[in-house]
């Protein structure tokens, strides 16, 4: 029997895999092969946790993605919201439910290259079938580093400037090209990058550390759309919007290039970051220092009593929501 179609010899495969990602555990831990891992994190004191889910005909499309574009993005999205709160990923865990014939081993190889951009380790998870693809990543990491605390949803205030780590919208626009054929024109270099996008985010972890110690006062990733995103950011810290998309200094490049401003403002799936900040000039320093794009002005927070508004205008709803 082939590892793909016997569980126990795909959990070895699985392990073996992500064991020569990550270069292996510390001395003394325990990663994947007992009931349980056991590891040593890095920093002092709390550590942050997120779980997600990519499931089969909600986040992915099979037609359009490869197993290998599933692995990557369900260990990315994960690790996404761990750089919204500034903080990097340690360790990981992967639980796949799959149907019979499913090329777990593939999904498997994508999370091993994701896991070895992100820079953290897979020490264990769970499989099992599946009507339906399923998986579910675990992240966990230090949440400490002595000097500053976590990046929230909660803390922007009235004045502060609101940046974007990068243009939005391409994630939607990849889906919208690839469409039923799952291809794109392989000599088009703005279809190839937008594409790419729907089919491997790349999370902004760096981004998110950066801001943290630059002194940014909230962040969120943005994974449902910039219109909902940035209004639960407005929602938990109590604050309103003045959003530009386009048109002057702010918010000029918001837009990727291929995508159309409603794929900006709702597509979802772009895992950029919507950083809030007292000190705009020393984000952008602290940014040119780490070696990063210059991150995108797109507007302020304004007293609650303002309201949200975009381009002059009410910022209307937008985004995804699942309902159940």
């Amino acid at each position: 029997m082939t590892p793909e179609g016997d569980e126990f010899s795909l959990i070895e495969a699985l392990a073996a895999r992500f064991r020569a990602a990550s270069g292996g555990l510390a001395a003394g831990d325990l990663g994947i092969g007992d009931d349980a891992a056991a590891v040593t994190l890095p920093g002092p004191g709390r550590v942050v946790l997120a779980t997600d889910l990519v499931v089969e005909g909600v986040h992915v499309d099979l037609a359009v993605s490869t197993p290998e574009d599933v692995g990557w993005k369900a260990l990315m999205v994960t690790v996404s919201d761990l750089g919204a709160m500034g903080c990097a990923p340690s360790h990981a865990l992967l639980s796949v439910a799959a149907p019979s014939g499913f090329p777990v081993g593939r999904l498997g190889d994508g999370v091993a290259q994701a896991a070895e951009a992100a820079g953290c380790t897979v020490v264990g998870g769970d499989l099992s079938s599946s009507t339906l693809l399923v998986v579910s990543v675990t992240a966990v990491g230090p949440a400490d580093d002595g000097r500053v605390g976590l990046l929230t949803r909660a803390g922007a205030r009235p004045g502060d400037h609101l940046f974007v780590t990068g243009p939005l919208g391409a994630s939607a626009a990849g889906l919208r090209l690839l469409g039923a054929s799952g291809r794109v024109d392989g000599s088009d270099r703005v279809s190839e990058a937008l594409a790419s996008a729907h089919r491997r985010p790349v999370a902004r972890i760096r981004e998110g550390v950066v801001a943290r110690e630059a002194g940014a006062t909230a962040c969120i990733d943005v994974s449902d759309g910039l219109a909902a995103d940035v209004t639960h950011l407005a929602d938990a810290s109590g604050v309103g919007l003045d959003l530009t998309v386009g048109g002057g200094a702010e918010g000029d490049g918001m837009v990727a290039e291929g995508a159309t401003r409603d794929e900006a403002l709702g597509g979802g799936e772009d895992y950029e970051l919507v950083v809030a900040t007292p000190d705009p000039d020393g984000l952008r320093a602290a940014f040119s220092r780490a070696g990063l794009r210059a991150p995108l002005a797109i507007g302020r927070c304004t007293d609650r009593s303002a309201g949200r508004v975009l381009d002059g205008e009410p910022l209307p709803p937008g985004g995804w929501r699942h309902r159940f």
